[in-house]
Protein backbone atom coordinates (compact mmCIF):
# COMPACT_ATOMS: atom_id res chain seq x y z
CA UNK A 1 0.00 0.00 0.00
CA UNK A 2 2.92 2.38 0.71
CA UNK A 3 4.10 1.88 -3.14
CA UNK A 4 0.76 3.83 -4.36
CA UNK A 5 0.98 6.22 -1.91
CA UNK A 6 4.69 6.93 -3.35
CA UNK A 7 3.34 7.00 -6.77
CA UNK A 8 3.43 10.25 -8.01
CA UNK A 9 3.86 12.60 -11.00
CA UNK A 10 1.73 12.22 -14.55
CA UNK A 11 1.30 9.19 -15.91
CA UNK A 12 -0.17 10.93 -19.03
CA UNK A 13 3.60 11.35 -20.52
CA UNK A 14 3.62 7.35 -19.52
CA UNK A 15 0.34 6.58 -21.62
CA UNK A 16 1.44 8.66 -24.52
CA UNK A 17 4.55 7.19 -24.42
CA UNK A 18 3.03 3.86 -24.50
CA UNK A 19 0.63 5.12 -26.99
CA UNK A 20 3.21 6.03 -29.38
CA UNK A 21 4.47 2.68 -30.47
CA UNK A 22 1.36 1.86 -32.19
CA UNK A 23 1.83 4.42 -34.72
CA UNK A 24 5.62 4.42 -34.84
CA UNK A 25 4.75 0.75 -35.78
CA UNK A 26 1.84 2.08 -38.48
CA UNK A 27 4.14 4.52 -39.95
CA UNK A 28 6.69 1.92 -40.55
CA UNK A 29 4.19 -0.60 -42.39
CA UNK A 30 3.26 1.82 -44.54
CA UNK A 31 6.44 2.94 -45.72
CA UNK A 32 7.85 -0.87 -46.17
CA UNK A 33 4.49 -1.70 -47.98
CA UNK A 34 5.16 1.31 -50.18
CA UNK A 35 9.14 -0.12 -50.94
CA UNK A 36 7.80 -3.50 -50.99
CA UNK A 37 5.20 -2.51 -54.00
CA UNK A 38 7.47 -0.20 -55.79
CA UNK A 39 10.46 -2.52 -56.12
CA UNK A 40 8.31 -5.41 -57.24
CA UNK A 41 6.03 -2.99 -60.20
CA UNK A 42 8.22 0.26 -60.19
CA UNK A 43 6.01 1.68 -63.18
CA UNK A 44 3.24 2.51 -60.10
CA UNK A 45 5.03 4.17 -57.47
CA UNK A 46 3.76 7.28 -59.16
CA UNK A 47 0.07 5.78 -58.63
CA UNK A 48 0.62 4.75 -54.95
CA UNK A 49 2.63 7.90 -53.62
CA UNK A 50 -0.74 9.45 -52.64
CA UNK A 51 -2.01 6.52 -50.87
CA UNK A 52 1.52 6.33 -49.08
CA UNK A 53 0.99 10.15 -47.50
CA UNK A 54 -2.63 9.56 -46.91
CA UNK A 55 -2.23 6.37 -44.94
CA UNK A 56 1.01 8.25 -43.46
CA UNK A 57 -0.87 11.74 -42.30
CA UNK A 58 -3.68 9.50 -40.71
CA UNK A 59 -2.19 7.69 -38.61
CA UNK A 60 -0.11 11.04 -36.99
CA UNK A 61 -3.60 12.18 -37.09
CA UNK A 62 -4.41 8.96 -34.51
CA UNK A 63 -0.48 9.76 -32.98
CA UNK A 64 -1.68 13.47 -32.18
CA UNK A 65 -5.26 12.89 -30.66
CA UNK A 66 -2.99 10.44 -27.97
CA UNK A 67 -1.05 13.21 -27.11
CA UNK A 68 -4.23 15.71 -26.93
CA UNK A 69 -5.93 13.29 -24.63
CA UNK A 70 -3.01 12.71 -22.49
CA UNK A 71 -3.10 16.13 -21.81
CA UNK A 72 -6.59 16.67 -21.36
CA UNK A 73 -6.64 13.77 -18.83
CA UNK A 74 -3.94 14.84 -17.26
CA UNK A 75 -5.52 17.82 -14.98
CA UNK A 76 -8.77 14.95 -13.95
CA UNK A 77 -7.74 12.92 -11.74
CA UNK A 78 -8.98 9.95 -12.78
Amino acid sequence: MDVLAAFTGSTAAIGYGLAAIGPGIGVGLVFSAYIQSTARQPESARLTLPFVWIGFAVIEALALLGIAFGFIWQGQGL
